[in-house]
């Protein structure tokens, strides 16, 4: 009898034991997948606190530099003697949908030297195309970021003569500046803010309206597909077109 009964024992621990076995396992495999979940989470989140993190670096960087850099009175004169210094004419602005490659006018030299300036001063940085017009243009230079606000505010709050005498026009890939529209008779260019034509008819209207400084010479197709982007109702993507700017060499 006491034979059968730790027979029986046996069995029931040998049962018990595959039971558990099989339950660690299941209990394994859905800990890996939870982990998983929440690694890729965790870098998404992580990517977002990058973000946030520099742009309260640059923000707290421009607030405790000097400013502003430059004054409308000196601005001519300033940026004069920066395109002599800095004849770089050759920028890529990079997206999620690639690169974009423009050649800067060298007969608009407050435009280009501007532009210059703006990126070797990391302005740039978490700015985005923040406005698409479908079938007409992408507008860049801005953001939602409150960095870009201090940022603006320690270089100045200036204005760019417009610089019309070389005669560009807006055709398809025209790389031109952005200005404000009101009581602004002389169409002075705002040094922040630029555009890419992405029109195939171009945008005639603008001529002599806004200063074309450059032309796409590489990176149409992203240009088009920026163009494709669903937006809002003021043309603001609804995903955020983040930029990096940087001087070819």
């Amino acid at each position: 009898m006491f034979r059968h009964l730790s027979i029986f024992l046996c069995l029931v621990l040998i049962l018990a034991s595959c039971e558990d076995n099989k339950s660690s396992k299941e209990k394994s495999a859905t800990s890996t997948q939870e982990v998983t979940e929440k690694t890729e989470i965790s870098s998404e989140e992580k990517e977002e606190g990058n973000k946030a993190e520099k742009e309260a670096t640059d923000s707290k960087n421009y607030q405790n530099a000097e400013g502003p850099v430059i004054v409308q009175e000196e601005f001519i004169p300033f940026m004069t003697e920066y395109g002599k210094e800095n004849p770089e004419d050759k920028i890529r602005i990079s997206t999620r949908f690639g690169d974009i490659d423009v050649q800067l006018f060298h007969d608009t030299p407050l435009h280009r030297a501007n532009f210059i300036f703006l990126v070797k001063n990391d302005y740039f940085d978490e700015t985005m195309f923040h406005r698409v017009a479908e079938g007409f243009v992408i507008q860049g230079g801005n953001s939602d970021n409150p960095s870009t606000n201090v940022k603006r505010h320690h270089i100045g709050d200036y204005l760019i003569p417009s610089e019309f005498e070389p005669g560009h026009r807006h055709v398809r890939g025209a790389f031109s500046a952005a200005k404000y529209s009101e009581q602004n008779v002389a169409k002075a260019s705002s040094p922040y803010e630029f555009f890419i034509v992405q029109s195939e008819r171009g945008a005639h209207h603008l001529d002599n309206d806004h200063t074309v400084f450059g032309r796409v010479i590489s990176g149409m197709e992203v240009v088009d597909e920026i163009n494709k982007v669903e937006t809002d109702s003021q043309e603001w993507p609804m995903k955020n077109i983040y930029i990096d700017v940087e001087i070819m060499e």
